[in-house]
């Protein structure tokens, strides 16, 4: 294909890079009197993005036409919130759940029908590569030097869920249960491990939190009888989402409950390492061994949520009634859009610098800001919003036990979680605030109207990384695999915001204006939530603005990408504004002398 030639604004560009270099004085003083003005007009033509400035965001243009453009800067194509499509609207062409050779019900079809709720699917066990290797399978095994005859399975080893289930027994038998029991119980079934796994932060976590909220010595056997239900709840092997395939899986959340309960007491076998030759490798870990090590504050906070959910769903008054599903989508080759001959226009957006994405953003199709390993860090020390989301909705960390690493032109769609606790603040700051009443509706197959989409965007080393075409189209893919519309179905709108930035040094505006695109294509609007950035909400608002009055299209704003990109390779290192550029490129003779 022909080097296709970069047009007239890039050259423009440039001419402002250089009026740069020869103006420093004026550049300066010029900012210094943008800093000290109380004027909302001049703000808005000049520090919000509004008119021709400099690539170092001076602004050039005169009084005069400053208040010419008042209207055009201040104008603003969004829309309220209520204007967006939540899940209540969407689900009417709900089929009836089915099992098939993509989707994997573990709950009795039939039963589930006839309206008695998620009774355990009967099946047998799969000691497969393509299944999950459950603790209870009788091909579970461990070596051992005093052979029990009643657990023998072949010479020289026992079963290892026999070990498991007498060791839970004795703590699930107990009205109260400390720590160094626990991890007593632990390291019996696992001792390779004695000396090696600690559990200094759960220790420190049970002493250290007040009495009136500290019932862990009573609950830790409740998680011991749970986890002994394993066996009952789950009867059918769980296969692996796996790379390049759709599948999904549909659980209740009673065998999710069971299974967290066996991560807790770490009983999954081949899953304590990620070694590159383990089998488990490309696999987020399961057993809670690194959240129970090395005391922190940060730990301390997520294992209030963590014992929160276990003592709700452990309460023999619980009812969990609902259904999960974790659904593995994939691009094909063929699914790919050319974003260069893209003639979709942008869709609807609400833009606020207020709220979160949860919370005013329930009902859509809510983002997580996902590591490929599902979950990220919520089982160490991370604590950022995809290890928060996890936290709040815990039942998310199931997805840990069964989602390969997730590729280039994947992501994890999973509907249903129930939200079991609430917080304040982020990453050091973050704090467990109480429990939270989950009251939203049920859809036709029981899950709860909560819709999370886990997309990974790309983590750079170094920021200017992502100004290359290949990383910007790779962002387009990922973000349009997670917003496209599956099973012919016509989905809730957007909740999202500065995904990729902040520890994976995204440019939330390049990050924004990624996310429009890919939203227009899948012909869904957005709900961007700033998280107090208010910058980025005037400046994105002015640009959504600017698009929508002049109906530039998707492939012609991947083509000021392309530019964008030039210009940047070509100033050694000179950071240009994006939104500045669109600005100059879409209405040079709004932006420029």
């Amino acid at each position: 294909m022909e080097k296709r030639n970069v047009r007239n604004d890039s050259s423009q560009m440039k001419d402002l890079l250089q009026f740069d270099d020869q103006d420093d004085g004026n550049k300066n003083s010029s900012h210094e009197k943008q800093q000290g003005s109380n004027n909302s007009s001049t703000q808005a033509s000049c520090s919000s993005s509004a008119g021709p400035r400099s690539a170092a965001g001076v602004c050039r243009t005169d009084d005069h036409e400053a208040a010419s453009m008042q209207w055009t800067e201040n104008a603003s194509s969004c829309c309220q919130l209520d204007r967006l499509k939540r899940l209540p609207q969407c689900d009417t062409k709900l089929e009836p759940l089915t099992f098939s050779k993509s989707h994997t019900v573990l709950i009795d079809v039939g039963v589930f029908r006839c309206g008695a709720g998620p009774i355990p699917q009967d099946g047998r066990d799969l000691w497969h590569k393509n299944f999950v290797k459950m603790p209870c399978s009788p091909q579970s095994t461990a070596f051992s030097t005093k052979l029990d005859l009643k657990v023998v399975h072949v010479k020289g080893s026992v079963q290892r869920w026999k070990l498991i289930s007498k060791q839970l027994t004795a703590l699930a038998s107990k009205k109260t249960a400390s720590v160094d029991e626990v991890a007593e119980a632990i390291l019996t079934y696992n001792p390779k491990y004695k000396g090696q796994w600690s559990f200094d932060g759960l220790s420190r976590f049970v002493k250290f939190v007040p009495k009136a909220e500290n019932y862990f010595e009573t609950l830790f056997p409740k998680i011991a009888a749970l986890a002994l239900k394993l066996p009952d709840q789950v009867k059918k092997a769980i296969p692996l989402l796996q790379r390049g395939q759709a599948a999904a899986i549909t659980l209740s959340q009673v065998q999710i409950s069971c299974l967290l309960a066996n991560a807790f007491f770490c009983t999954f076998p081949h899953r304590n390492t990620s070694s590159p030759d383990a089998e488990y490798h490309s696999y987020p870990t399961i057993n809670f061994t690194r959240l129970f090590a090395d005391w922190s504050e940060r730990k301390k906070e997520k294992l209030r949520a963590i014992m929160h959910y276990f003592n709700v769903v452990s309460d023999e008054k619980t009812k969990l009634t609902g259904l999960v599903t974790f659904e593995r989508c994939f691009l094909r080759d063929t699914d790919m859009p050319n974003w260069r001959n893209c003639k979709e226009t942008l869709q609807k957006l609400h833009l606020t610098s207020q709220g979160s994405i949860e919370t005013e953003g329930t009902g859509m199709l809510q983002v997580d800001f996902a590591c490929s390993l599902i979950g990220g860090g919520v089982l160490d020390s991370g604590l950022v919003q995809e290890e928060i989301l996890f936290l709040m909705n815990p039942e998310l960390i199931v997805s840990r036990l069964f989602t390969e690493k997730l590729a280039d032109n994947e992501c994890l769609i999973i509907t249903g979680s129930q939200k079991f606790s609430c917080y304040s603040g982020y990453s050091d700051r973050f704090e467990w605030a109480g429990p939270y009443e989950d009251d939203l509706e049920r859809d036709k197959w029981d899950r709860l109207k909560r819709q999370i989409l886990a997309i990974d965007a790309l983590h750079f080393k170094h920021r200017r990384e992502q100004y290359r075409m290949a990383r910007i189209t790779r962002e387009l893919n990922k973000a349009y695999c997670g917003f496209k519309h599956y099973h012919g179905h016509h989905g809730p709108d957007i909740a999202t915001g500065k995904w990729g930035c902040g520890a994976f040094k995204g440019d939330p505006q390049l990050k924004a204006v990624i996310q429009l695109m890919a939203a227009a294509k899948a012909k869904r609007g957005l709900a961007f939530f700033t998280f107090g950035d208010e910058e980025l909400k005037r400046g994105l608002e002015q640009i959504y603005h600017l698009l929508v009055t002049e109906k530039t299209t998707v492939g012609k704003l991947y083509e000021v990408l392309e530019d964008y990109c030039a210009v940047l390779q070509e100033a050694r290192g000179t950071h240009v504004d994006l939104f500045e550029f669109i600005r100059g490129t879409i209405r040079p003779s709004r932006s420029l002398l």
